[in-house]
């Protein structure tokens, strides 16, 4: 049980621990003393001499463990959570060796380990580059030539879920919601009729023709589903003039072929990996929750740990009231850029559906879903995702004695934010997903491999967002 505490917390126990035998001990003699002296009125004296030994022994405990905890328990939770990032999120800034100053040879044993991993990650990174850049070659071409059929091509999971979509099909897609890798078909296709499909695959092994509506029942899909061969999953082509193709839009070929493998365990149990994130921040007219208004909103999805580039959410919104200028001056958005834009009722809605199959995460969570929250009886959304937070997450990995700031952690995690884009809900949310992509594997190989070892961990720190807010 003792290993679950955190270093500190097992050096303050210790100290305690230290600090209640010297008492014992102290107060156990105090007694021999007194019970051998034969004089009953030193009662008083000895009684006062006990007390003062005891605050004596606390104070002098405390003390020593203060000094202790600064100069040897914080610095070894700094040098170990900066030799986690060198090794497992590709951070390659020097350890902070100043403050380990009084552990001996172990902060220059930490930083030339950390050095030769440096070099052996960045000599390895070179040699993959250079193997597999004819592989990015290929794909650019793939992309191309998918994107240039007219055909609208999906690969999806045994499961249904989305593992490639391209040009064409993201098009199609956006006619029902916003195109996702690893979102659920449910989203975009009647799921009876497209089971009813995929089971004749199935069971005959050979391509299937039919006929299934969208999930709004608004249009009727020609699909064609073929098999993979020995693979998991299928492959959807959309046919007919009535699919909304539209071959001059093109966008970028998406996909995660690792997605037709996925594990679909119950949310706590699954690995972090599995999970698709949706990473936001907001801008707001002011810091009160219960009476400022949302005037923008950016979000960006992570999946497998990766930024999807071309999955994006960014909308200005209309507050229904003046911005202040105090607040203009931190994110620039001025009344003349909000005239026109969406109000929080249907910005809401919009943004829901873009992350309604993936985990929530934000810096200072509750901050911003609190002006979610407020509006969702209007909005007619229920925002019952899960949600992390990276400012837990920090302490988790760091410490709670560490700044959880954002930019102290872009800074600890070599995250940059171009100065133009600091304080832009776009801006901050993909500094926060590239913050969130180096944190993944660092809890990983802390052993915090599930969704709910996170959320267990994260727990402790609750305390943070509370004094935070």
């Amino acid at each position: 049980m003792h290993t679950r505490l955190s270093l500190r917390l097992r050096i303050f126990l210790f100290f305690c621990l230290l600090a209640l035998g010297g008492i014992a001990v102290t107060t156990g003699a105090l007694w021999l003393g007194y019970s051998r002296s034969g004089h009953p009125e030193l009662t008083d004296a000895f009684l006062f001499s006990g007390l003062l030994s005891g605050f004596a022994m606390l104070g002098l405990c405390a003390g020593i463990w203060l000094l202790f905890d600064e100069n040897v328990a914080k610095p070894i939770e700094r040098l170990a959570a900066g030799m986690r990032a060198r090794a497992h999120a590709g951070v390659n800034k020097e350890l902070d060796t100043h403050g380990a100053r009084y552990l001996g040879d172990l902060a220059a044993a930490a930083q030339g380990l950390a050095g030769q991993l440096g070099a052996s990650a960045l000599s390895a990174a070179e040699a993959i580059a250079r193997e597999t850049e004819h592989l990015e070659a290929e794909k650019a071409r793939l992309a191309a030539l998918l994107t240039d059929i007219p055909i609208a091509t999906v690969m999806a999971s045994p499961a249904h879920q989305i593992v490639l979509y391209d040009g064409q099909a993201a098009a199609v897609l956006a006619e029902e919601a916003p195109p996702r890798l690893n979102a659920p078909l449910s989203d975009y296709l009647d799921l009876t009729g497209l089971e009813a499909a995929y089971g004749r695959l199935i069971r005959t092994g050979m391509e299937v023709q039919a006929e299934v509506k969208s999930a709004s029942g608004a249009q009727v899909y020609d699909l064609r589903l073929k098999p993979l061969g020995g693979a998991p999953g299928y492959i959807i082509l959309f046919e007919g003039s009535h699919a909304g193709l539209a071959p001059g839009d093109a966008r970028p070929l998406v996909y995660d072929f690792a997605l037709l493998h996925a594990e679909h365990a119950e949310l706590e149990n699954r690995n972090l990996a599995g999970h698709s994130y949706v990473v936001f921040d907001t801008e707001t007219t002011g810091l009160l929750p219960h009476k400022d208004e949302i005037v923008q909103i950016g979000a960006l999805r992570v999946v497998r740990g990766r930024i999807i580039e071309s999955e994006t959410f960014e909308t200005l919104v209309d507050p229904g009231c003046p911005i202040p200028a105090a607040s203009t001056k931190v994110h620039g958005v001025s009344d003349a850029m909000v005239q026109g834009a969406p109000q929080i009722t249907e910005a809401a809605r919009h943004f829901h559906r873009f992350a309604s199959d993936a985990v929530i995460v934000a810096h200072n969570a509750p901050f911003d879903m609190a002006f979610l929250h407020r509006h969702a009886k209007r909005t007619g959304v229920i925002w019952d995702q899960p949600v992390l937070d990276t400012v837990l997450l920090s302490a988790v990995l760091f410490g709670a004695s560490q700044s959880h700031t954002l930019d102290a952690l872009c800074e600890r995690l070599d995250v940059t934010i171009p100065p133009a884009l600091r304080h832009t809900a776009m801006g901050d949310a993909r500094a926060t997903a590239e913050v969130f992509c180096k944190m993944l594997p660092m809890l990983e190989a802390r052993g915090i491999g599930t969704f709910g070892a996170v959320l267990q961990e994260t727990r402790k720190h609750s305390r943070l967002i509370e004094d935070m807010n």
